[in-house]
């Protein structure tokens, strides 16, 4: 049985993750950013029996129970997670507003602690760099984690935000490859950063930069590049490789030779839900395929260059789409960029910026952006088009590049 869940993060969500599982049951959650619709057809193709919704999000979830009531499929029993200090809702479970089964759930914000563990998780509905800052003086907090997006949020925030920390906190990030710029200023602000890689096929990380004390010596320059690697493979998993898609072969481990990054073990996933043919060609050789680019370096540490989907094709170059927001994120105006192929007649693709400027900085111009990369970066890797607007997110922070796609392919050839 299938049980969706649609919650920020709070502690209802981290005992359903538990729960579920533990009750025999598959758990699916859903995306607080999705829409009516899209909710519908997930729940759709899931065959989800129950949905344990937020009370913040019930309008959302209701929309798309009514879509999924006009459809051949039965919708799942609804189970508002309630509010912990506010009035409880009734209207919700009308079956005369409603044509599907609804339950109510108590809820509660804050924190969950774990005394078996020995450990307390604080659960934030809203991510803010306040509400981190003001959770850690609070709850003593000595490890977080979150994604790159997130420690760039903690660096630019303003001085008011901030609060003094007695003690190291230790930063758990991934989920795209962290500029090194950003862990740079998060040490500089008490944080210790240790950075982890992996996808959702494999049970989140699968990998880790583990330090070498080795390093410690390094200039600072040095030491944030060697820590922006993906690193090596947690004990758990059986294997990770860097290896050629077509042979199957290991790429050495020279730190240039690029390959496809492939896991191995029992963290990672049996398949895509109904979808054999996706799952066969993930699993294509014996190991499942992430589709990210990748080099290995001589001691074995594993460094992402790109995602296969966004390597930029220029003049027959090949450009890591990395490696130039490696060098915007260190330009000092700007406070967060994606680059992504804009189609091209004459050269095929070239690269297309979308930059978020920081506050205080609206006088810089596309050209002075394009002038910064040509300076710190081979000529045919230069940025052609720079376009300023927010960035699209998912709820986890992550940058999602497949709507930039579709911006810079709606724009047409550059030349």
């Amino acid at each position: 049985m299938q049980v969706a869940t649609l919650a920020p993060n709070v502690p209802a969500m981290h005992e359903l993750h538990f729960a579920v599982p533990m009750a025999g049951a598959l758990i699916c959650p859903l995306n607080t950013r999705h829409d009516s619709a899209m909710l519908s057809v997930l729940l759709e193709h899931s065959e989800a029996k129950i949905i344990f919704v937020d009370y913040q999000l019930l309008d959302i979830a209701h929309g798309a129970l009514k879509l999924l009531t006009k459809t051949e499929r039965k919708p799942p029993i609804l189970v508002l997670i309630a509010e912990s200090d506010g009035p409880l809702p009734t209207d919700h479970i009308s079956s005369e507003t409603h044509e599907y089964e609804s339950l109510l759930a108590e809820g509660h914000d804050g924190f969950e602690k774990y005394d078996q563990i020995g450990g307390t998780n604080v659960c934030l509905r809203k991510v803010t760099p306040k509400a981190i800052f003001d959770n850690i003086a609070l709850h003593n907090v000595t490890h977080m984690g979150g994604a790159p997006t997130v420690l760039n949020m903690i660096v630019n925030s303003p001085i008011s935000d901030r609060r003094p920390r007695p003690h190291t906190v230790e930063v758990m990030t991934g989920g795209a490859p962290p500029p090194p710029q950003i862990l740079s200023k998060m040490e500089e602000l008490g944080f210790g950063i240790s950075h982890l890689y992996g996808l959702t096929e494999t049970y989140g990380p699968g990998t880790s930069c583990i330090w070498k004390p080795e390093w410690d010596s390094l200039p600072l320059n040095e030491r944030y590049k060697l820590k922006a690697r993906q690193g090596v493979h947690h004990v758990g998993l059986e294997d990770v490789e860097v290896k050629d898609p077509v042979t199957m072969a290991s790429v050495p481990a020279d730190g240039k030779t690029i390959g496809d990054i492939m896991f191995r073990g029992n963290t990672v996933m049996s398949g895509y839900l109904k979808d054999l043919e996706a799952t066969k060609e993930a699993f294509n050789g014996g190991w499942f395929r992430s589709g990210d680019l990748a080099v290995k370096h001589p001691d074995n540490y594993i460094e992402v260059k790109d995602r296969l989907k966004d390597v930029i094709i220029s003049g027959g170059e090949n450009i890591s789409t990395v490696e130039v927001e490696t060098v915007l994120y260190s330009h000092p105006a700007i406070l967060e960029a994606a680059v992504v192929a804009r189609p091209d007649n004459h050269w095929g693709q070239t690269p297309c910026a979308f930059v978020k400027l920081k506050e205080g900085y609206d006088g810089v111009g596309a050209q002075a952006i394009i002038k910064f990369c040509r300076d710190h970066l081979p000529h045919y890797m230069t940025l052609k088009t720079v376009i300023f607007e927010d960035l699209p997110k998912t709820s986890t922070g992550k940058i999602q590049k497949f709507i930039l796609r579709e911006k810079a392919k709606a724009m047409g050839s550059l030349s």
